[in-house]
């Protein structure tokens, strides 16, 4: 078979502005970055805000293991099969971080026969979106220590500054540093650190701003430093907020790009699940609902982080009402989480199938607490047994939930018209949806809610550094606020090699940061890499341009 990228050069791609008519999108309401991309102007989501909003479909998955799990290719041929249907369809997906790319992760395109293109554009540069948010947060972080340099007016406390640089790149030599070396011209030394620009809280913020000012205002915000009296200092005091929204004006815009069978794809913003909030920006949620009969979006790794994520913040703060759920898990996850070593998964093993199919069961059940229909896509893989898919759709109907198998990285959107087909009738169901906790419910308890009901945990305990920022945090205001996880994506539990279904343990949090502009608290549990690092073959090895000018190598 082709790889990845060898299918999308293959395929003849509509000029944006055509895809963009399908829309009924107008030629002065798109900003043009060449023939296949482009971005939406401010004018189509307020022509269209009073119009009803379509159904929103979330796609999620179980833990991800080593083999692979196709979250993101069944999103994509899910949307493909929508339109097969006859249903009009907009697929809603993050943008892929340019460090994971030349890591270890590849392209998060989609794969096989269900792929946004143009793919070499989107996994490198884009539309310039993250550079862009580069600059921002670095724009905030110079003139922090720029005002500490020219006179220090505020009294800002060099060792309680709570923001950090980033760079869209894997380069642990960054983590830990030490800056403004070299005498007193070059600014107050001080102990600084980076993080990857898709785990900073201006990815947050620009992927839940309404509007350029609300975007202002979050900006405003952010918590940046600390006094020497102790007093919070905030974006808007070192007057960094307004530049920073110039920098985003056009970040903000959600961009237009296709499927490889020409199904509108919208792709914007993208925050780490394990780290931040893990789902697209909801601008382009809100202007795909706007724009079609079903919005297709996916939330990051499992459902313990990205669909609890989805949930109770994104919804929350955009008021969104997820009308189905589709839990997508293969064969092979499931032997993984039995104890089945990667290399082996190929081959049949039923005992192990029972055993990890644990996983599946606490993501249905997780799922199912927030009150929305869930759907079970199982992604095929050639080794599957028919006996081995027997079993997990007998199990998915004793937890009473539909299952369905999908083959779209072979066959594209025919792969998904059963699901297509499965994801409609769920639509259409009795849907309670609810947050898995209230507004007013007080910070530590919303903290145990989430690790009880959805990990699975006996309780949870705090190191004293972490309760002491979580107390200070409450005095700040922080009490109303809901809760960012940051916690492994390998493991319902905090830790990583805890497979299948973990019960009997307790998890920690070894340290809570207030994202007060994105306007949540992140509670860091085990040990999560803000800034990842290469590894020892990593994936820009194998990347490169051909004799035809071509790229070759990204997947």
């Amino acid at each position: 078979m082709l790889s990845d990228i060898e299918i999308a050069q293959s395929v003849k791609m509509k000029n944006i502005a055509d895809v963009a008519a399908s829309l009924d999108i107008k030629a002065d309401e798109l900003e043009l970055y060449g023939n296949y991309k482009a971005k939406f102007s401010d004018s189509v989501y307020n022509r269209l805000k009073d119009k009803e909003d379509g159904k929103l479909v979330l796609v999620t998955a179980v833990n991800p293991t080593p083999a692979g799990e196709g979250k993101t290719t069944v999103t994509i041929g899910l949307g493909q099969a929508m339109e097969k249907i006859g249903k009009k369809a907009v697929i809603a997906l993050r943008e892929p971080s340019l460090g994971p790319v030349f890591g270890i992760k590849g392209g998060a395109a989609g794969g096989g026969y269900s792929q946004v293109v143009p793919m070499e554009d989107i996994n490198f540069h884009f539309t310039g979106d993250m550079h862009a948010i580069t600059s921002a947060n670095n724009l905030m972080c110079a003139m922090l220590d720029n005002h500490i340099q020219q006179g220090n007016e505020l009294g800002i406390d060099p060792r309680k500054v709570q923001i950090k640089r980033c760079l869209d790149m894997n380069d642990r030599a960054l983590r830990n540093i030490v800056c403004s070396l070299g005498g007193a011209v070059n600014g107050v030394p001080r102990e600084d650190h980076f993080v990857i620009t898709v785990a900073s809280e201006v990815m947050a913020i620009l992927c839940l701003a309404d509007d350029i000012f609300d975007l202002k205002k979050r900006l405003g915000n952010i918590l940046v430093a600390y006094t020497y009296s102790g007093d919070p200092v905030y974006c808007r005091d070192i007057k960094a907020n307004g530049a920073m929204t110039v920098l985003l004006k056009d970040a903000l815009k959600p961009n237009l790009v296709q499927t490889l069978e020409n199904t509108p794809a919208i792709m914007h913003g993208g925050p780490f699940a394990n780290i931040a909030h893990g789902c697209n920006s909801v601008r382009a949620t809100k202007t795909a609902l706007k724009l079609a009969d079903y919005c297709i979006t996916e939330a990051g790794f499992g459902s313990d982080l990205g669909a609890e994520k989805f949930m109770d913040i994104k919804c929350r703060f955009a008021s969104l009402k997820p009308s189905c759920v589709v839990l997508v898990s293969t064969v092979r996850s499931m032997k993984y989480n039995g104890g089945v070593l990667k290399s082996n998964l190929c081959e049949e093993n039923y005992s192990a199938l029972e055993k990890g199919s644990a996983n599946l069961c606490a993501h249905i059940d997780n799922l199912k607490k927030f009150g929305v229909p869930v759907v079970v896509a199982i992604n095929h893989f050639y080794t599957d047994t028919d006996r081995e898919i027997e079993y997990i759709e007998s199990l998915c109907k004793s937890k009473g939930v539909e299952c369905v198998v999908t083959k779209c990285f072979a066959d594209g959107g025919d792969g998904a018209v059963e699901l297509a087909q499965k994801v409609a009738l769920a639509c259409k169901k009795e849907n309670d949806f609810h947050y898995l906790y209230d507004s007013d419910m007080p910070l530590y308890d919303k903290i145990e809610t989430i690790v009880k009901e959805i990990y699975g945990a006996d309780g949870v305990d705090y190191t004293k550094e972490a309760k002491k920022s979580l107390d200070g945090f409450i005095k700040l205001g922080a009490d109303s606020m809901p809760v960012c996880m940051a916690k492994t994506q390998y493991s319902l539990s905090d830790d990583p090699t805890a497979l299948g279904r973990p019960s009997g343990f307790r998890l920690t949090v070894s340290s809570v940061s207030l994202s007060n502009g994105a306007g949540f608290v992140v509670c860091q549990t085990g040990s999560i890499m803000t800034m990842p690092g290469l590894s020892k073959s990593p994936a820009a090895y194998n990347i490169d341009i051909d004799e035809n000018g071509n790229t070759v190598g990204l997947f």
